[in-house]
């Protein structure tokens, strides 16, 4: 596994994302570069570049009442929420302010939110915010979550996507594999890397990655 390399977005210049070539194991695919997003998720500075970037793809006349964050990005999705406020984003919330809250695992691998949390999801327009996406799974899995608690998903952003959508919904993110051209992802079953006897450098999942070697 060798050294980051920077790479900054076209969208937004001040944006930069950190990736590491190699060979990774995430819980959906393997890839051939991790997508290091630790400071932009924890600096004051970096998040709050990132959520200006974000808030850009929508406009006034989109609903968004809560923010479902995945991948650690409450400190983004919180950056979002204020600048969205700003803009003039509509919201249906009495106190007309927008919700930021983050999804619970439990034993089976299922998200799911307290009785608590469900308010600022039902009937609420949600704008789901994720670190990366490469095969949609998560996405599809969150939407779902977000469906049974009764809310309904009016936007997904990402910092980087590998799709440019997930069930007739844009994805708008701020880097795309056209920022990597060489960028891979594979089924688990069907990876060039493993049948080329690449070993592998680490796993991965949105919060960091544990080196295997």
């Amino acid at each position: 596994m060798q050294g980051y390399v920077k790479i900054n977005s076209k969208e937004a210049p001040e944006v930069f994302m950190k990736v590491i070539p190699g060979h990774f194991v995430t819980p959906n695919s393997h890839i051939n570069y991790y997508i290091d997003m630790t400071t932009m998720k924890s600096r004051l500075s970096e998040a709050q570049n990132a959520a200006k970037a974000l808030a850009k793809a929508y406009v006034s006349s989109t609903i968004i009442d809560s923010i479902v964050c995945m991948d650690g990005c409450e400190v983004i999705g919180a950056f979002l929420a204020d600048e969205l406020t700003r803009d003039g984003i509509l919201t249906i919330n009495q106190h007309k302010t927008i919700y930021v809250v983050t999804p619970e695992y439990d034993l089976a691998g299922n998200m799911i939110f307290r009785e608590n949390m469900q308010m600022m999801v039902r009937d609420k327009h949600v704008l789901l915010l994720l670190a990366s996406t490469t095969t949609g799974k998560t996405i599809n899995r969150a939407a779902e979550c977000i469906n049974y608690y009764g809310g309904r998903v009016s936007g997904i952003s990402a910092i980087f996507s590998a799709a440019r959508a997930i069930g007739g919904m844009e994805i708008h993110s701020l880097f795309s594999p056209a920022d990597l051209p060489d960028y891979k992802n594979y089924p688990p079953d069907r990876c060039d890397l493993c049948k080329g006897g690449v070993p592998v450098d680490a796993i991965c999942n949105g919060f960091g990655f544990s080196r295997v070697n």
